[in-house]
């Protein structure tokens, strides 16, 4: 005759621990599912949350601060790289008289020497007061058609007649009679190209046209520039900028230096630049680039990996370990009422063949059960084997264990009346 071993109390089972170990320390009550609720979720990103909107404020913060001190290229306010504060500051060293304006208006009233950085920016009604005004010089900065009709009629810009119409900056030498470039020499000149005219004065020749040009306009000169670049901060100690800028804006002892508006319409007659002349060239063997590196990355990734081959687990798990891991599961998401859920459904399983009470859709009709039951063990009513077998989920550790030491009871009592 053998014996067998009692199997482990449901209690123990559940707490998820194996048999005559002592019982952990209660949790509290939470929820009754291992799927995670928005609160935990929010509980679990709050951190992440809390960083993205610090990053935020920082960036805002950062904006708002710098949004008052950026200024446009060739802006004589500006201590950028890109900023001409610095032959301002040169010039007021030399005892020129800087001024800045904003109206057009006030540019056009006769300032010894006026420098108009985007003279397209203007209007043809301000263009022609500005020509009226008999500047003793008037200095362009990479003028259009629409202003050099009106400020300097002799010159023309190069594309206009057939020459190529922008060259590189670089250092150049002069080549001219304008005593401002023979002082300097070599300097930093480029941009838009211009003819000379018939009366003009083309420097810094760049094929059949010229960086800078010099024409006479009623009693003064008017200077027309390429490009700012040699003016900017950063290149102002660069081969003989200095003395080039020095020698094109400090002629007179009074300068006035217009600030564009740029949120105005462009001069009628200028060409209006598309989205495609802003991108470099030689965008297009990037973007081929960018295709083949495409292609290659989706063939590295769509490799065909083989078929599945299976594999003997190199240890094999006991089914009681596998028991007791889920219920440390349920024991650490404190989901009491998943684990009575777990024990009664067990526990009907196993009543009902003992009663024979069939099963419907693989569960027991919970009345049929219930009476059949109560029909054994006349002790136990039908509502008390009720409560019991489909009750309400218990609130803490202490009810679960007390459930199931209940079922084993009911169980043991039922198989042996």
């Amino acid at each position: 005759m053998t014996s067998t071993a009692p199997a482990p109390p449901a209690a123990e089972r559940a707490a998820g621990r194996a048999p005559g170990r002592a019982p952990g320390r209660p949790t509290d009550a939470t929820p009754t599912s291992l799927a995670p609720t928005g609160r935990g979720l929010a509980r679990r990103a709050r951190w992440y949350l809390v960083f993205l909107a610090v990053l935020l404020v920082a960036a805002v913060g950062i904006a708002v601060l710098n949004r008052g001190h950026r200024y446009p290229p060739i802006d004589p306010r500006s201590y950028d790289a890109d900023g001409a504060h610095a032959v301002v500051a040169l010039l007021e060293h030399q005892g020129v008289k800087v001024e800045l304006g904003t109206d057009p208006a006030a540019a056009a009233n006769g300032a010894d020497t006026l420098v108009l950085p985007e003279p397209d920016l203007l209007s043809p009604a301000q263009l022609r007061a500005v020509a009226a005004a008999r500047h003793q010089r008037l200095v362009l900065i990479a003028p259009g058609p629409a202003a050099l009709g009106v400020l300097a009629p002799g010159i023309r810009a190069a594309d206009e007649a057939g020459d190529a119409p922008f060259a590189p900056v670089r250092g150049t030498q002069p080549g001219c009679s304008l005593p401002e470039a023979l002082r300097a020499g070599s300097a930093s000149t480029g941009g838009m190209l211009y003819t000379s005219g018939s009366r003009g004065d083309g420097c810094y020749q760049r094929g059949h046209a010229y960086p800078l040009v010099r024409t006479p306009s009623g009693g003064g000169d008017v200077i027309v520039l390429g490009s700012g670049r040699s003016l900017r901060n950063d290149e102002l100690a660069g081969d003989g900028n200095a003395s080039l800028a020095l020698g094109l804006l400090g002629s007179q002892p009074r300068l006035t230096w217009h600030l564009p508006d740029y949120t105005a319409p462009v001069a009628e007659g200028t060409p209006h630049k598309s989205f495609g002349d802003y991108i470099p060239k030689g965008w297009h063997w990037a973007l081929y680039q960018l295709a083949v590196a495409a292609v290659l990355a989706a063939l590295w990734r769509a490799r065909r990996l083989g078929p599945v081959v299976s594999e003997n687990l190199p240890v094999v798990v006991r089914a009681a370990e596998t028991t007791e891991g889920r219920a440390r599961l349920y024991r650490r998401a404190k989901a009491h009422g998943r684990a009575a859920e777990a024990l009664r459904r067990a526990a009907a399983h196993r009543l009902a063949p003992a009663l024979g009470v069939p099963l419907q859709a693989g569960a027991p009709e919970p009345e049929a059960l219930c009476a059949a039951v109560a029909g054994r063990l006349p002790e136990r009513p039908a509502a008390d084997v009720r409560a019991l077998l489909y009750g309400p989920p218990p609130t803490d550790d202490a009810a679960l264990l007390r459930l199931a030491d209940d079922l084993d009871a009911l169980e043991r009592q039922v198989r042996n009346p």
